[in-house]
C-alpha cells in the first residue's frame, strides 16, 4: 500500500527538522568546528545520505529556516494588498525578522555565526541569494515599474537593514532608522531624472512605432 503524499511530506519535513535541531544542539555543545557531518547524522539517528538529501552542507545545518526567509521576503511584495506601499511592508517583514534574530534565545547561535568564518561566509552568500529573489519580485511587479537597478539596490538595502539591525543595541529602532534612509532612496528613484528621461525615450519610441 502506497504511503499518503500528505503523510511523507510531514514525515520529511519532521526528519528534517530532527536533523536541524540535533546539528544546533551539538554545535553550541561541542562548539560549531569540533562537530562533523558524522556526528550529526549518528545523533540524529539517520544515514549521511538522508542528512544530505535535507541539507546541502554542515552551514545549511545552522540555517536551516533559509528558504523560508526568502520565500517570506519574496512573498511580502508579491501578495501584498492592492495600492499598499512596498515599503511598509518591508520595513514590517524585517521588523518581524529582526525581532525573531535579536531574541535572547538566537543569541547563541548568532555568536557562534559571528566566531565562524565558514558560517559567515555562508551567510553573506545567503543575503546575496536573498536579495537576488526580493528584486526580482520587486521589478515583476507591474505598479512599480522600476529599473533593474534600483530593484536590485532596494533589494541589497532591505537584506542588510536586517544583519545591521540586529547587532543594533536596539534592533527595531534600527530598523526604523534604516528604513528612513531605504524609503529617501527609493523615492529619489522614482522621481530620479534618468528615470524621467528613459520613460520619455520609451513613450516617444513607442508613439513614433504607432504612427
Amino acid at each position: 500500500m502506497t504511503e499518503p503524499s500528505g503523510r511523507r511530506e510531514r514525515k520529511k519535513a519532521a526528519t528534517r527538522q530532527k536533523i536541524a535541531d540535533t546539528a544546533l544542539r551539538l554545535f553550541l555543545e561541542r562548539g560549531y568546528d569540533a562537530v562533523g557531518i558524522r556526528d550529526v547524522a549518528a545523533e540524529a539517528d539517520v544515514a549521511v545520505t538522508t542528512l544530505f538529501s535535507h541539507f546541502t552542507s554542515k552551514e545549511a545545518l545552522v540555517f536551516e529556516r533559509d528558504d523560508d526567509f526568502e520565500h517570506r521576503l519574496a512573498q511580502t511584495v508579491t501578495g501584498r494588498a492592492p495600492h499598499e506601499p512596498l515599503m511598509t511592508v518591508l520595513r514590517r517583514e524585517i521588523h518581524a525578522m529582526v525581532r525573531h534574530c535579536a531574541s535572547e534565545d538566537a543569541a547563541p547561535i548568532w555568536r557562534m555565526i559571528d566566531e565562524s568564518p565558514a558560517l559567515r561566509d555562508y551567510e553573506g552568500s545567503m543575503r546575496l541569494r536573498h536579495a537576488a529573489s526580493l528584486a526580482t519580485a520587486i521589478a515583476n511587479d507591474p505598479d512599480l515599474s522600476q529599473s533593474t537597478t534600483a530593484c536590485r539596490t532596494i533589494a541589497m538595502f532591505v537584506i542588510d537593514a536586517h544583519s545591521l539591525a540586529r547587532t543594533s543595541a536596539d534592533p527595531q529602532a534600527a530598523v526604523d532608522e534604516i528604513f528612513q534612509m531605504i524609503e529617501a532612496a527609493w523615492g529619489a528613484a522614482q522621481g530620479s531624472p534618468v528615470r524621467k528621461a528613459v520613460t520619455r525615450s520609451t513613450a516617444a519610441v513607442n508613439a513614433a512605432g504607432s504612427s
